[in-house]
């Protein structure tokens, strides 16, 4: 680093030399000229105030100059900015020179000689300008042609490089590959929709044509790789011409910020891989995040499964939003440790309790509720693997449904504000016993709710696996507020639970990618808009509601898979096979995101709708649940048949 910082200093002062010796330099050769050249035909005050000045205005214009801060720009980068400036700098040098030289004459001589010729600053002005500014253009010239003409190692490979777009981007994007150090690629052609481009070149690269030229395109120039460097075009621009690159063999990447291009700070870094979030068939939902942040700052917020994939967004999220505490819930310990460590590390002023436990322990439950009074409880823990639950459908009863049953009722015992339940698409007429799950979790907060609106919350059963005692111990309050709301949502990319991982490790192993069914579809969302939905739910709800994401049209598996391999660049059924090997039990070809009596109602967000609740005896419900959790602590296993009692939507597959 000191060896960097001395060379800087050595150049700032060669520059300093030179620009003193081209500003006398300019006037000098322009006085010559004025007068044809011959040196005793210049009258003797002339040459008396330029010799005079020289010294002086040497150093008025390096101080000018640096004023300017024409020392401090990198000028082996530089641009229209570092040009407005030296022309600046210059102008403010010539005219003090004029006035300086204009006095000095007149002070010497009288009104005889008031002043040299207009044209002799005129020109000496624009000499100045060529010769101050030249300088640098030339040191970045040389330096770009130094870069042009660097070898890579006799056996380095130089992949051949589309660029989809000639904006501004597109250009810094051409400059930061010419300075890279050691670099194996090379932009041998552009793709711009703007056809006033067609046939031009930016920077030494010609635009070859627009979006439906890319196929031909990648053929013509051997294409090994696409850079999209279209930071600020729409997501369905981006959809629709990643789906034409997916269809070559080429590695895509993205220049995903528009932060990158409006701050000039594009490198090859700044691409990243093109990944399947981005041919997501929907933009990405937007939240308020003012209204947000009303809802959360100040209170106490707590997240059962806070250790989860989603638990641990919903941490992110809400620690981002300023709460007066965080209490994050979880049985188990490594991924509570871990998002403990990186709130921590992030958020050093955060009043974070990280808490070990179960959902399913109610007197753990009380015990949390009694001392930090949650104003907003964010219920995220449950078993979420469809086959799974599939072999074991009593832990999914306890620890899916008892478990919300036991938080929930803990929240409203304790004067908690609001409660919301993550649900999931697969609690629409369910097939396996994961979905089932869930869908009764849905029925016990719209139960929870019912009866409070009612002012019937003491008849609110108390599911409990101790002792009566206990329960009978902890009075219910005369006046509960609580509200109850669900989140439904489809699958989401990256989660535990998530096909992407799974197949991305196939991949890396060289396949094969096994698919259940060829004609298999799902809804997908990422784990940031899926906990956008949870957080916008907590500020829209009013209880009893589900909430519902729009999110478009669904993805085939198979499609999915086969965007995953292109995008790695490789050829599916050639370097990675497919093979299919069947629906799994409980797995259905297609989800639904709500079931058609519920209907939808509008939301403030056009992506976000209400399912409005299906009616339901909850006393019967009640008794229901009872017989649900004494099976399943009795591991009954024919508690399949109580699921379908409570859910009359359930249709396990093997009945199918």
């Amino acid at each position: 680093m000191k060896k960097l910082s001395h060379n800087s200093r050595f150049y700032e002062y060669l520059l300093m030399l030179f620009d003193a010796l081209a500003v006398n330099f300019s006037y000098g050769i322009v006085l010559l000229l004025r007068f044809e050249g011959y040196l005793h035909y210049i009258d003797v005050a002339y040459v008396h105030t330029f010799k005079w000045l020289i010294i002086p205005y040497a150093v008025i214009s390096v101080a000018v100059f640096y004023a300017f801060r024409m020392y401090k720009s990198v000028w082996k980068f530089a641009g229209f900015d570092e040009l407005i400036r030296a022309f600046s700098g210059s102008a403010a040098a010539s005219v003090i020179y004029s006035i300086v030289s204009t006095v000095l004459i007149r002070m010497a001589y009288g009104d005889y000689y008031s002043r040299m010729p207009w044209t002799f600053y005129i020109f000496g002005f624009f000499v100045q300008m060529c010769l101050i500014c030249g300088i640098r253009l030339v040191w970045r010239f040389l330096f770009a042609q130094k870069s042009a003409l660097r070898k890579p190692g006799k056996d380095m490979y130089i992949y051949r490089i589309l660029l989809i777009g000639g904006g501004e981007a597109g250009r810094l994007t051409l400059r930061a590959l010419r300075q890279e150090k050691d670099v194996n690629e090379k932009i041998v052609a552009i793709i711009d929709d703007d056809s006033s481009k067609w046939g031009k070149y930016i920077e030494g690269v010609k635009v070859v044509g627009g979006r439906d030229d890319i196929l031909s395109a990648v053929s013509k120039y051997k294409i090994d790789r696409i850079y999209i460097a279209i930071p600020s075009a729409t997501q369905e621009e981006k959809r629709e011409i990643l789906g034409i690159c997916s269809e070559t063999e080429c590695t895509l990447k993205n220049l995903p910020s528009v932060y990158a291009s409006i701050f000039g700070e594009i490198g090859l870094a700044s691409f990243k891989n093109v990944s399947v979030e981005d041919l997501l068939g929907r933009n990405t939902i937007r939240p308020d995040l003012d209204e947000i942040f009303k809802y959360i700052s100040g209170k106490t917020i707590l997240v059962t499964g806070g250790g989860g994939s989603i638990g641990s967004e919903l941490c992110r999220q809400i620690a981002s939003h300023a709460p007066k505490c965080l209490v994050i819930f979880d049985v188990y310990e490594n991924n509570a440790y871990d998002i403990q460590l990186e709130l921590r590390r992030k958020y050093p002023g955060l009043n974070l309790q990280v808490l070990i436990g179960s959902v399913r322990d109610s007197r753990r439950l009380q015990q949390i509720f009694e001392k930090y009074h949650p104003d907003v409880v964010y219920h995220a823990a449950a078993h979420k693997h469809v086959p799974l639950m599939e072999d074991s459908p009593c832990e999914a009863i306890k620890n899916n449904v008892i478990g919300t049953y036991k938080t929930a009722y803990a929240a409203m015992m304790n004067g908690c504000k609001r409660f919301v339940l993550i649900s999931t698409d697969k609690a629409v007429n369910p097939t396996n016993v994961m979905g089932a799950s869930k869908r009764i979790c849905e029925m016990v907060i719209q139960a929870f709710d019912h009866k409070i609106k009612e002012g019937k919350a003491d008849e609110i059963i108390r599911l409990f696996t101790h002792t009566e005692e206990d329960a009978d111990s902890i009075p219910v309050p005369e006046h509960c507020e609580t509200e109850f709301v669900a989140v439904r949502f489809g699958n989401v990319l990256g989660s535990n639970g998530s096909v992407v991982p799974v197949f991305k490790k196939q991949i890396e192993q060289g396949g094969p990618i096994t698919v259940t069914h060829p004609d298999i579809i799902r809804y997908f969302m990422t784990i940031p808009e899926a906990v956008s939905l949870v957080l916008l739910a907590g500020t829209y709800a009013k209880g009893g509601e589900i909430f519902v994401l729009d999110m478009g049209s669904p993805v085939k598996i198979d499609t999915l898979a086969r965007n995953l391999i292109k995008l790695s660049g490789l050829k599916p059924d050639v370097d990675i096979k497919i093979e299919y090997t069947g629906l799994r039990q409980g797995e259905k070809l297609y989800e639904e995101k709500l079931m058609a009596e519920e209907g939808l109602k509008k939301t403030e967000n056009e992506l976000i709708h209400i399912g409005n609740p299906i009616p339901f005896d909850t006393d019967v419900f009640n008794e229901q649940l009872i017989r649900l959790m004494d099976a399943s602590y009795n591991n009954d296993e024919n508690i399949r048949e109580l699921i379908k009692e409570t859910v009359s939507t359930y249709r396990p597959s093997s009945d199918q």
